[in-house]
């Protein structure tokens, strides 16, 4: 069988001749870094501070990561999003047990090996993207955390597992860092989600502040609705606090991703503050300036963490 060809995910599903080949490593780790910097998410997924020793172990969980967000995202049918997420997890059992033939996981599992990355979080990132086909409203704080803890925390504790830390208070911190990021996320894409008619505003909130579901998909800003923003904004700025000690837990490099990730959302938040909460007129945006600002400012508070 000749070369492989590299087709991002929903074009690889359906090329019996990609779906079939025997891939080497070298293809395989070929392939997850070109997916990693070549799909069409302009996504710099390995930090430009980050040991080079650890840029392929990067690409090859940014795959995996990637792989499963399009297959329920990109596929057009939620039936087809299921039915593929189903193996995507059988294949993800199978790297586990030894065997992997999807060049995604015939790179994975050496770095999986090498850092002792446990199955949890991969299989808790698929089954967030299963909640994405089966789940669109949320009742309250309780359920969005749920679905944060499936969705985004995974992501933090596979950087962590990467970069050598295991332990779980490490892991706790990150978790409150990721959770306030999916939210701030998705505080600032309100009207992009309702798009896909996903609201992520838990339902008690605006129904304790008088907003209803009809004003939100008539985009109807209301004195009520500035009151739901500011208490959903509130909970996230506090989970970004109570996340910013790991930053003074880890090495320099990761501590300056962390405080720069974490600086961006609360930036969001503050954007959102300052904009009356209005997210139904024009979402907030940081802008380039902004973005170099934030990275001068991370850089001097991790130099000084690291001299205290």
């Amino acid at each position: 069988m000749g070369e492989p060809a590299f087709l991002p995910p929903a074009a690889f599903v359906r090329s019996p001749e990609a779906l079939h080949h025997r891939y080497s490593l070298e293809e395989a780790c070929a392939y997850t870094r070109w997916l990693a910097t070549h799909h069409y998410e302009n996504f710099h997924v390995v930090s430009f501070l980050l040991p080079k020793r650890l840029h392929q172990d990067f690409y090859n969980v940014y795959a995996y990561c990637r792989w499963a967000d399009d297959l329920g995202d990109e596929m057009g049918e939620r039936e087809e999003s299921l039915r593929l997420l189903d193996w995507w997890g059988r294949e993800l059992e199978a790297m586990y047990a030894g065997s992997a033939s999807h060049p995604v996981f015939v790179a994975l599992l050496p770095t999986v090996r090498r850092h002792s990355i446990p199955r949890e979080p991969f299989a808790d990132l698929i089954q967030a993207f299963v909640q994405d086909q089966t789940v669109n409203r949320y009742g309250n704080f309780d359920e969005l955390f749920g679905y944060c803890r499936n969705s985004a925390n995974p992501v933090g504790r596979l950087v962590l597992y990467l970069c050598g830390y295991g332990d779980r208070e490490r892991q706790a911190l990150s978790d409150a860092t990721c959770t306030a990021l999916q939210l701030a996320n998705f505080w600032q894409d309100v009207t992009v989600d309702l798009l896909k008619d996903r609201i992520y505003i838990p339902l008690d909130v605006m129904k304790r502040h008088g907003y209803t579901l009809e004003e939100l998909f008539a985009r109807r800003f209301t004195a009520a609705f500035r009151a739901v923003m500011e208490e959903i904004a509130e909970e996230t700025r506090e989970l970004f606090l109570q996340g910013l000690p790991l930053t003074g837990m880890v090495d320099r490099r990761l501590a300056l991703d962390i405080d720069l990730f974490s600086r961006g959302g609360m930036r969001i938040l503050e954007k959102i503050k300052a904009q009356g909460y209005d997210v139904l007129s024009a979402r907030p945006a940081i802008s380039k300036v902004e973005r170099v600002r934030l990275l001068l400012a991370s850089l001097a508070r991790t130099a000084f963490y690291r001299a205290a």
